[in-house]
C-alpha cells in the first residue's frame, strides 16, 4: 500500500493513500475499513490496473463508479460531472430553509448526476423537485440515480432535459417555486484545470465564458421568472467569484437579500438571494 501510495503522489493525486485504499478496497469488493483484517491480497492484477489508470489521472470516482454525497452513493461515470464535497452545503442551506414547509416545490437547475435533487427528496419527503439537465449523456446519469433513489424509497424527482436558460423552461411553474438551486458551468474560459477535471468532465458542465458567469446571467432570469414572491435563489460558484456573482445578482433587480456563503474551509462558494414581489 506504501508503494501504490507513493506512484499516486508522484502524480500529483492530492490524496494518494486514501485513493489507494479505495482503489484496493474496490478491486477486493470489500469497504475499504475490511483492509486492516486482510492478510493477502488475492486481485492484485485488477488493483494494478486501477492503480494504474488513476496514475493517469482518471477519477477516482469514475474507477470506482460511485460518489458520495451527502447521504447518497451516486453512480458516475464518463460524461457526467462528479459531485463535490462542497456542494454538500448549498444542499444543506435549501434543506434548512424547506423545513417547515410541508411540500416545497424546489428546482434544481444543471442537476448534473442529480446529486441536489436527490439530497433534498431524500431528506424532505414531502419536497416536489424538479431536475434539469441539458448534457444528453449526463440526464442519464441522472435518470439512473433517480431511478435508484426511487427504488430505495425516496420521494420521487422529476427529470427534465432542458437549457437552465431556456425562457420557455418549466412556464408551468412560473410564480410557484419556493427554491430555486444551481451549480452551474462557472468555469472561465481561460482558467487551466486539474487532469481529472479538464480531461473527464463534461465541457457544458464546467465553462462559463470570459468571466465564467454567462450562464448565470441567463439562469438569473429563469430563477426570477419561476421563483413565488419571497422564494429563495442558492447558486454555487468558484472561490474567485465572491465578489463578482453576488454583485451580479444584485445588478439583475428581481433579487434583495443577496449574500454570499464560505465553504468549509473559508472561501466563497455559494450565493443566496430572495425574490422581490413582481407587481405582474
Amino acid at each position: 500500500m506504501t508503494g501504490a501510495a507513493a506512484r499516486l503522489a508522484a502524480a500529483g493525486v492530492e490524496s494518494p493513500r486514501v485513493d489507494a485504499e479505495l482503489l484496493l478496497a474496490h478491486a477486493l469488493g470489500v469497504p475499504r475499513a475490511r483492509l486492516i483484517t486482510l492478510d493477502d491480497v488475492a486481485d492484485t492484477a485488477r488493483f494494478e490496473s486501477l492503480l494504474e489508470q488513476r496514475v493517469a489521472r482518471v477519477p477516482l470516482q469514475h474507477l470506482t463508479g460511485r460518489a458520495a454525497f451527502r447521504h447518497l452513493e451516486l453512480s458516475v461515470g464518463p460524461g457526467v460531472f462528479v459531485p463535490r464535497p462542497e456542494t454538500e452545503q448549498i444542499a444543506g442551506w435549501v434543506l434548512d430553509r424547506v423545513a417547515d414547509l410541508a411540500t416545497p416545490v424546489v428546482v434544481d437547475l444543471g442537476t448534473g448526476s442529480g446529486a441536489i435533487a436527490l439530497a433534498v427528496a431524500g431528506e424532505h419527503p414531502g419536497a416536489q423537485v424538479t431536475a434539469v439537465e441539458r448534457d444528453a449523456d449526463a440526464i442519464a446519469w441522472t435518470r439512473l440515480n433517480a431511478d435508484a433513489r426511487a427504488a430505495a424509497g425516496d420521494t420521487p424527482v422529476t427529470v427534465l432535459a432542458g437549457d437552465m436558460t431556456d425562457p420557455q423552461l418549466l412556464r408551468d411553474l412560473d410564480g410557484t417555486v419556493d427554491v430555486v438551486v444551481s451549480n452551474p458551468p462557472y468555469v472561465p474560459d481561460d482558467a487551466r484545470l486539474p487532469r481529472e477535471v479538464a480531461d473527464h468532465d463534461p465541457p457544458l458542465a464546467l465553462w462559463g465564458g470570459p468571466d465564467g458567469l454567462d450562464v448565470v446571467r441567463g439562469l438569473l432570469h429563469t430563477a426570477a421568472r419561476l421563483l413565488r414572491p419571497g422564494g429563495l435563489l442558492a447558486i454555487e460558484h468558484a472561490d474567485a467569484q465572491g465578489t463578482s456573482l453576488p454583485a451580479l445578482v444584485r445588478s439583475h433587480g428581481g433579487f434583495t437579500d443577496v449574500a454570499d456563503h464560505p465553504d468549509l474551509a473559508g472561501r466563497p462558494r455559494y450565493t443566496t438571494a430572495q425574490s422581490q414581489k413582481r407587481d405582474s
